[in-house]
């Protein structure tokens, strides 16, 4: 394994528990606030601080490319966001949850018919592992119920899957800096949730010491922090597998729900979790090729 693989890959660790807890703290913050409220300052206080990161370090705070950037900014930000959080708030941090991360599935497909990507052995293995450990944890899925919970979480997961060959076609054309670039992309993106918060006609917020706790949680590391590990490991992972990678975040999110709040999972739920973790080990695993002679033909 190359370093920059290690290093893309213990970002993906580190992402893993932000994120993983980053759920339990939008469900709490959806019952002070509507989803495109939360939303909205999510993303809008996220974008000021990597903006501040951008100034500190005196990094170019020149915008990069206008169109790619903001077509970025649409699908990662705008339509990821309102869909993660639209999920949680109609239905439940559980299994409505890990149904964004069929994520890796749809980065498969988008980064097969876009970036003409051959998936490794390994890779297939990793999938088919991964496939089998979602179904385990989803059983038993009643998909009439909550129905409306589990298309924006499916959203979500499509959302960020083209946000994931976005990133990597516009890294791959040009030498771009990674904070400047998600601080930008994030700012576009903000706009419609700010618009769409303040047009809202169901609009409300509770301000709270907790809510306030919440949403400095969700800006600076659920957003901030967070989506600066996601483009950094993208930038130094293929697509499917950062893809594949990013399941380690529902398990930690599942773990993390029984140490703290005591909701222990099943024995079906404990067998998918070990397929997951078996095809986190795959997908991690370089796939050994012999080495052509020097020379040779």
């Amino acid at each position: 394994m190359k370093s920059g693989e290690g290093r893309g890959y213990g970002a993906l660790l580190v992402l893993a528990f932000v994120w993983g807890y980053t759920w339990i703290v939008i469900k709490d913050a959806t019952a002070s606030a509507d989803a495109f409220t939360v939303s909205a300052l999510r993303c809008g206080i996220g974008a000021i601080c990597l903006f501040a990161v951008v100034l500190a370090t005196r990094r170019s705070i020149a915008p990069p490319p206008l169109v790619p950037t903001l077509v970025l900014g649409l699908v990662q930000t705008t339509g990821f966001t309102l869909f993660q959080t639209a999920a949680v708030a109609t239905g439940g941090a559980g299994k409505a949850a890990i149904l964004v991360y069929t994520m890796p599935f749809w980065t498969v497909l988008f980064a097969f018919l876009v970036l003409r990507d051959r998936i490794p052995t390994n890779g297939w293995i990793a999938l088919g592992l991964a496939a089998i450990g979602l179904g385990f944890v989803l059983t038993p899925l009643d998909v009439a119920h909550g129905i409306a919970s589990k298309a924006f979480a499916i959203l979500a997961g499509l959302s960020w899957a083209a946000s994931v060959i976005i990133t990597k076609r516009l890294r791959e054309r040009m030498p771009l800096e990674i904070v400047n670039l998600t601080a930008w992309q994030m700012l576009y993106g903000s706009v419609p949730l700010v618009l769409v918060a303040l047009l809202y006609p169901q609009h409300h917020m509770t301000i709270t010491p907790s809510f306030a706790l919440n949403v400095a949680y969700l800006t600076i590391l659920g957003t901030a922090v967070a989506w600066l590990l996601w483009a950094f490991a993208v930038g130094r992972l293929a697509a499917t597998a950062a893809g594949i990678g990013s399941l380690v975040t529902p398990v930690a999110a599942v773990l993390m729900a029984w140490g703290l709040l005591g909701e222990r999972p099943d024995t079906i739920e404990l067998i998918g979790i070990a397929f997951i973790i078996a095809a986190l080990v795959a997908n991690a695993v370089p796939v050994l090729r012999p080495q052509r002679a020097k020379g040779a033909a």
